[in-house]
């Protein structure tokens, strides 16, 4: 199979939703063979940045929010959409980490960025390492966000995401290979 060419061709495509948050739209698509897949479903979302954020004593700086889809409170890294105006991942990881929970300073370096689901998002999540962090305001977080600062231990973090202490699956890859990159887990070893 030439990997260098796409399979599919696109016939049409039709915007259905379109707003600040996300676009979505209906392709029609023809395979090499001539098969028609219709409709297929794409979400065009702004890239996304998360901050494995470690404070001066080395505790996760993390963010428990209320997620309306799931109905239910969900512990996670801070960060949200990279917006226009950030000059970079970074930028956005500071201002988030800063908005949502007041930490600020330390050491800063982007990590990997990947897509969340290939499949039907456009979008890509980059993860930020933070170190050495301090509280150096309160936090502000937006208005439309129900969100806590809770500070955790690596070894807890760690030893809780099997059973979904974690509750958003692209951060717990995440913490995986922030910590990595920290020196405080050592990746590539199966037990």
């Amino acid at each position: 199979m030439d990997q260098a060419a796409p399979p599919w061709t696109t016939t049409h495509s039709e915007t259905l939703i379109d707003d600040r948050w996300m676009r979505l739209r209906a392709d029609r698509l023809r395979t090499a063979t001539g098969m028609e897949i219709a409709p297929w479903y794409v979400l065009d979302y702004p890239d996304w940045c998360c901050v494995v954020a470690l404070a001066e004593d080395g505790r996760m700086v993390l963010v428990r929010q209320w997620r309306h889809a799931v109905q239910r409170w969900s512990l996670e890294l801070p960060g949200g959409v990279i917006d226009p105006a950030d000059a970079d991942p970074i930028a956005a990881g500071r201002r988030e980490t800063l908005e949502e929970t007041g930490f600020g300073g330390g050491t800063w370096r982007s990590i990997t960025a990947g897509h969340p689901n290939p499949s039907i998002q456009t979008n890509r999540l980059h993860v930020v390492l933070a170190t050495g962090l301090c509280p150096i305001a309160a936090p502000t977080p937006d208005p439309t966000e129900a969100i806590s600062v809770e500070l955790l231990e690596v070894d807890q973090v760690m030893a809780g995401l099997a059973s979904g202490l974690i509750g958003q699956s692209m951060h717990v890859g995440a913490i995986c290979l922030g910590l990595a990159a920290a020196g405080r887990i050592k990746l590539g070893e199966i037990a």
